[in-house]
């Protein structure tokens, strides 16, 4: 009998057991299965909030072409600049050249040319009465005081260098203000006024080579509250869009102006006097000489007319 109480007592005890194993097993299941889903739930969540993000910073169609134009904008810029850095080093040379040119030709052209108005003034007073004479005395006299004028302007330019020489940090300069301050980047009429003044005094400071005035027109530009612009996508699209316009025409007009200079007659006449310097020959000395010549046989005329009228006096 007492046996048979212990076995029941044991069975029972073992089945309560069990029972309390497999409930603690259940809510352990039930608690592992509610982590799952809540971790599962904030990865999903919070994918879900990376999403909204992204497509939070994706461009609107408007950006995207805002975009895309200040990028060809950009490129512009920089190809305006060199050209404009290309036209106005060429100008430059071209004066340089010019003031080196009548330096050395241009003053013995005007001696010459007034040698030869005193002839013709002779002549013409020799024959007080011949009409032909006396236009052709006029003209002559209109070629020499227009000479002497040149040759009274190259005396005043006469401290400026015979070659424009610009060194690679000028041009890096005048390339980075001509970025900054063109006048094709004008958004309307003062401000291309403004741009215009800026760029006139750097083009001046460029053939000066003048980096100090360049980088304080630079500093100027860039400091200025007129700098500053700005307001809402389309209205900077609509900006961007007549800049590359401008920009654009521009190029064209530089393209036309290089074409007429490079097809001027000094234009030429430098291209000539570097090939001649190529070859270890100097061309405007050889003018110069040929001049001599002349001016010495015009002088020589001028007194035995001098002498001719002077003994039928």
């Amino acid at each position: 009998m007492v046996n048979q109480k212990l076995v029941f007592l044991f069975n029972n005890t073992l089945q309560c057991n069990r029972e309390r194993l497999s409930k603690f097993w259940y809510y352990r299941q039930l608690c592992i299965s509610d982590s799952r889903q809540w971790s599962i739930r904030s990865c999903q969540k919070g994918s879900l909030l990376d999403m909204n993000k992204e497509l939070a910073k994706r461009d609107t169609p408007e950006e995207q072409e805002l975009s895309k134009k200040r990028e060809e904008l950009s490129n512009l810029q920089t190809i305006l600049a060199q050209r404009e850095l290309d036209l106005t080093t060429l100008q430059a040379e071209l004066h340089a050249f010019e003031r080196r040119y009548f330096r050395v030709v241009g003053i013995r052209y005007a001696e010459l040319d007034e040698v030869e108005a005193q002839i013709a003034d002779l002549l013409s007073r020799s024959s007080p009465h011949n009409q032909d004479m006396r236009m052709r005395a006029a003209e002559a006299r209109g070629r020499a005081n227009e000479s002497a004028h040149e040759s009274k302007m190259v005396q005043e330019t006469a401290k400026h260098a015979e070659k424009f020489q610009p060194s690679d940090a000028l041009k890096k300069l005048y390339r980075d203000v001509a970025k900054s301050i063109h006048p094709d980047l004008a958004t309307d009429n003062e401000d291309r006024a403004r741009r215009q003044r800026f760029m006139a005094e750097a083009n001046q400071a460029y053939e000066e080579g003048n980096e100090i005035r360049l980088r304080e027109i630079l500093r100027e530009w860039e400091s200025s509250p007129d700098a500053i612009k700005g307001d809402g996508v389309a209205a900077e699209l609509i900006r961007v869009i007549r800049k590359i316009a401008q920009v654009q025409a521009r190029l064209k007009t530089i393209e036309a102006t290089v074409d007429d200079l490079q097809a001027s007659d000094m234009y030429r006449l430098k291209d000539e006097v570097e090939s001649a310097e190529a070859e270890e020959r100097d061309l405007l000395a050889e003018m110069a000489s040929r001049l001599d010549r002349q001016i010495a046989d015009a002088r020589k005329r001028l007194v035995g007319l001098a002498k001719e009228q002077s003994s039928h006096a």
